[in-house]
C-alpha cells in the first residue's frame, strides 16, 4: 500500500488541470495523505520554469531522481506534484514535498494558473522555498510579484469585505510558511563595504539594490543543468554539492509541522482534506478564505470522528454484552462496567481523529448519543427480563416429565398452547418479546420430542398389550366353547348307548 510514505517510490501528482483548465485533487495523493496520522512537515517549492526545482526536491527525499526533470525551455512538472517520506531527523514526522509547476511559462494560454499553484502552494506548507538563478537581481525580484497579489487570492477571514481587502499584513503572518530563498549558480562574492555578509544580509540588501551576473559561469553550469540527474556528485562542483548538502540539512531542521489558525498541528490526512477545499473553492469561483477553511474542516472532521466513535461504541457493546432471550438478562453491575470500557475506548478514538473541538460541543454530542445507546441496551436488558421471568411463570408447572405417559403428548401441547396465548396476551413486554418466546419454545423442543416419543412407544406398548389380553380372551372362550362341545357329544353319544340297551331315557 502506497499510503504508507516509506512505501512510496516516487511522486504522484496532487493537484493537476483538467483538460476543461480546471484544478483538481488527483484521488491516489489524496488516498495517500488520508492514510497518514502523523503531523506532516510540508515543503513546497516554486520559482520559474527551468531553475532545477525538481532536482532540489529530489535530493530532499535522499533520491537522485523521481521529480520530473526536463531539459528543453517548456516547464516539465504539470500542477503540483507531492512525495512523502519519514521524516530524515524526527521519527514521529513525516516530510511532504510539493514540487510546483514552473512559473512564466510563455506556452500557457492561461497565466492565472501560475497565480493559482503559487497561492496553493502557499496554503498547504509549513515552508515555501522560492528557487531563482544566478543571482538576485531585478529580473527575480519581478518575478515575485505573486506575492504582491497575495491578497487578492487568499483571504484570513470570512468577515472581510472586498474579497482580501482591509486585512492587515499580521494577519498572513499567522500562517504564511517560513520562506527559504535558493539562487543557483550564484557566482558572486557575499561582500558588501568591504566585508563579508550573510546569506540573510544579501537578500537584504538585494531588497534595496540591483546586483549583476556572470554569464560566462551561467553558460558551463546551463549545461550541466540540462543532465543534472544523471550526474553524479563527483561530476558536479564540490562547492554547489555542499551547498545543496547545506540546503538540505536547512530543510531538515528548520522546517516545523504543518499548523493552521490556532497553533493546530497538521496531520497528512488534514492536509489532503485542506486541499481539497481550497481547490473546491478556487473551482467555485471564490477566493480561499482560511478562517472558513478551518471552520468547515472542524466541523467535517469532528463530525466524522463522533459517527466513527459512536460505531465503535455500539459494536463493542453489542459484542460484549450478547443480550441472549435464553439465557436471560444481564446485571446492572455486569452492564455498566462493560459500558465504561466501551466509552474508554470510544473516547480515544474520537481523541485521535478530532480536530479543533475547542469547547467539547462535539464530544459533548458523542457522550450523548453513546448516553442514548447505552440507555437503550439497559432497556432492552430490562424488556428481556421481564419476557424471561413472564414465561418462567407460565411454565412453572410444565414439567415434561408427568407427561411421559400414553397420551401425554396431546395434554403436554394444551398446556404450552395455553402458556403461549397467556403470554402473547400479556401486555408491556417490549420489543423482545417475540425472541424470547421462540427461544422459549426452541428450548423445549427437546421436552415435546421426548413427550411425543414417549406417548407414541408408551400408547404403542399399551395398544400391544390389549391386543394380547384380547387374543387370550378369544383362546379361552374358544376353548370353554369346545371344551362344551365336547361334553354335549359326549353326552349325546351316552345317551345314543343307552337306548340302544333299550333304557328308557328323558330325551
Amino acid at each position: 500500500m502506497r499510503g504508507d510514505p516509506s512505501e512510496m517510490e516516487g511522486p504522484v501528482c496532487l493537484i493537476e488541470n483538467t483538460s476543461a483548465g480546471e484544478l483538481q485533487v488527483n484521488q491516489e495523493a489524496l488516498d495517500i495523505l488520508r492514510s497518514i496520522r502523523q503531523p506532516v512537515v510540508v515543503v513546497s517549492i516554486v520559482g520559474l520554469y527551468r531553475t532545477g526545482k525538481s532536482y532540489l526536491m529530489n535530493r530532499l527525499a535522499g533520491k537522485q531522481t523521481g521529480f520530473s526533470l526536463g531539459s528543453t525551455v517548456q516547464s516539465e512538472t504539470k500542477g503540483i506534484w507531492m512525495w512523502c517520506v519519514p521524516h530524515p531527523c524526527r521519527d514521529d514526522q513525516t516530510l511532504v514535498l510539493l514540487d510546483t509547476e514552473g512559473l512564466g511559462d510563455v506556452r500557457k494560454d492561461d497565466q492565472k494558473n501560475d497565480t493559482w499553484i503559487f497561492a496553493l502552494a502557499i496554503l498547504l506548507s509549513s515552508t515555501l522555498v522560492y528557487n531563482s538563478m544566478r543571482t538576485i537581481d531585478h529580473q527575480a525580484l519581478r518575478s515575485l510579484y505573486y506575492v504582491t497579489e497575495l491578497t487578492n487570492h487568499i483571504k484570513v477571514k470570512s468577515s472581510t469585505e472586498g474579497e482580501g481587502e482591509g486585512e492587515a499584513s499580521s494577519d498572513y503572518a499567522q500562517f504564511l510558511p517560513s520562506f527559504v530563498w535558493t539562487v543557483r549558480d550564484f557566482t558572486l562574492d557575499l561582500q558588501f563595504d568591504g566585508r563579508t555578509i550573510t546569506a540573510d544580509e544579501y537578500l537584504e540588501k538585494s531588497l534595496m539594490i540591483q546586483s549583476g551576473n556572470s554569464p560566462q559561469m551561467a553558460l558551463c553550469n546551463d549545461s550541466k543543468l540540462k543532465i543534472i540527474d544523471q550526474l553524479c556528485d563527483s561530476d558536479l562542483d564540490p562547492g554547489f554539492v555542499q551547498q545543496v548538502t547545506d540546503f538540505c540539512s536547512y530543510i531538515y531542521n528548520h522546517s516545523k509541522e504543518k499548523t493552521i489558525s490556532g497553533g493546530a498541528i497538521v496531520t497528512g490526512s488534514v492536509l489532503g482534506d485542506l486541499a481539497v477545499m481550497y481547490v473546491d473553492t478556487i473551482r467555485s469561483g471564490h477566493i480561499p478564505c482560511l478562517e472558513n477553511a478551518v471552520a468547515v474542516l472542524s466541523q467535517m472532521k469532528n463530525s466524522a470522528a463522533v459517527e466513527a466513535s459512536c460505531a465503535l461504541y455500539r459494536r463493542l457493546l453489542g459484542e460484549r454484552v450478547v443480550l441472549n432471550p435464553k439465557t436471560g438478562a444481564k446485571g446492572e453491575e455486569e452492564l455498566t462496567a462493560v459500558h465504561d470500557v466501551c466509552l474508554k475506548e470510544a473516547l480515544e478514538l474520537f481523541e485521535a481523529n478530532s480536530f479543533r473541538d475547542e469547547d467539547g460541543r462535539y464530544q459533548k454530542d458523542l457522550i450523548e448519543r453513546i448516553t442514548e445507546v447505552y440507555h437503550g441496551k439497559c432497556s432492552e436488558n430490562a424488556e428481556l427480563s421481564r419476557c424471561v421471568s413472564l414465561l418462567e411463570r407460565l411454565s412453572g408447572k410444565l414439567n415434561h416429565a408427568s407427561y411421559l405417559r400414553p397420551g401425554g403428548y396431546a395434554d403436554y401441547r394444551v398446556q404450552l398452547d395455553s402458556v403461549v396465548q397467556i403470554y402473547r396476551a400479556t401486555p408491556g413486554k417490549g420489543a423482545q418479546a417475540d425472541q424470547v418466546l421462540e427461544a422459549f419454545l426452541k428450548d423445549r423442543e427437546e421436552n415435546i420430542r421426548d413427550v411425543r416419543m414417549t406417548d407414541k412407544v408408551l400408547t404403542q406398548r399399551e395398544n400391544l398389550l390389549r391386543e394380547d389380553r384380547l387374543c387370550a380372551e378369544r383362546k379361552r372362550y374358544q376353548a370353554e366353547a369346545e371344551a362344551a362341545q365336547r361334553a354335549t357329544r359326549n353326552i349325546e353319544r351316552r345317551l345314543e348307548e343307552l337306548r340302544a340297551l333299550g333304557v328308557q331315557t328323558d330325551h
